[in-house]
């Protein structure tokens, strides 16, 4: 390969899409207890995990310092290798910065080698794409420097839209009010959320009803999506296999080459999204 791809427990691919991509663990607490998310999602028993946040598990999350990233990357730098890693967004987490110090004092001590830093300005599979795409590159022998740069300019592209069930999650990381939490639980309002250009997590529609949510997502995709060779589609959700299925058949319907992928939503960002999240990406003419 040309140069590694890293990512981080959060990109939450599964085993089939990880071909020549690497993982940093992720640790996290729940009530108290340490725990270390390797980016396993077939060991992970996702019911259990999001049983658990329904019955009040406190779940706290730490960023990945840039020690961790020292301590991963300096061996194969030693080695000759150059890295691309695709960070979870820098408007949700301090790693994206953590990692950039990283890969600073590393191209510093290392001056012939390239060390470099995706921001994909999402989470889950919205970085999970985006290494696959570098992976692939790298598969194909492109230059590293030329890598990152079409990586890169690729994530305006990599569209990501969900919704979720309980909006007292997103209310306690700080992403609604507590008066838009309150207002939604009792009136069934499902908000429509994406990463915006800046990273952030924004609501770009609100709708009543989870069938309604469902479809709306399913729009999305009917809206942004581009004919590409790559037909990729990934669904994550939190513990709602069924919906998840749902949402796979409208995306067929509305484009049968699609080549969807469907997998428990990890647990890292899961605790800020919560049971019955439901998430969609792909490849979109923007976000």
């Amino acid at each position: 390969m040309a140069f590694l791809t890293f990512v981080d427990g959060s990109a939450n691919l599964p085993k089939e899409l990880l071909e020549g991509i690497n993982v940093l663990p992720c640790d996290y607490l729940v009530n108290g207890e340490s725990k270390t998310y390797t980016g396993d999602l077939e060991s992970f028993d996702a019911h259990a995990y999001y049983e658990g946040l329904k019955k009040g598990d406190k779940i706290q999350t730490s960023l990945l310092n840039t020690a961790t990233f020292l301590d991963h990357f300096t061996p194969l730098v030693k080695e000759g290798h150059d890295i691309i890693y695709i960070s979870m967004s820098s408007g949700i987490s301090g790693t994206y910065n953590a990692a950039i110090n990283a890969a600073d004092e590393l191209m510093e001590e290392y001056p012939e080698r390239f060390v470099h830093i995706v921001d994909s300005q999402g989470c889950g599979f919205g970085s999970g794409i985006l290494a696959m795409k570098a992976a692939d590159l790298s598969r194909q022998g492109v230059d590293v420097r030329e890598a990152a740069k079409m990586v890169d300019e690729a994530v305006p592209h990599a569209c990501q839209y969900f919704t979720v069930d309980d909006l007292n999650f997103l209310k306690n990381t700080g992403r609604v009010s507590g008066v838009t939490a309150s207002i939604g639980t009792v009136l069934n309002i499902k908000p429509i959320l994406f990463g915006d250009k800046t990273g952030h997590i924004i609501s770009c529609s609100k709708v009543r009803g989870r069938n309604s949510s469902i479809s709306a997502i399913a729009k999305k995709y009917q809206e942004k999506r581009m004919d590409t060779p790559d037909q990729t589609v990934c669904i994550s959700h939190g513990d709602c296999l069924e919906d998840a299925k749902t949402l796979e058949r409208l995306v067929k319907e509305i484009n049968p080459a699609a080549k969807v992928t469907i997998a428990s939503h990890e647990p890292f960002s899961g605790a800020h999204v919560g049971p019955g999240m439901l998430g969609l990406f792909f490849w979109g003419t923007e976000r």
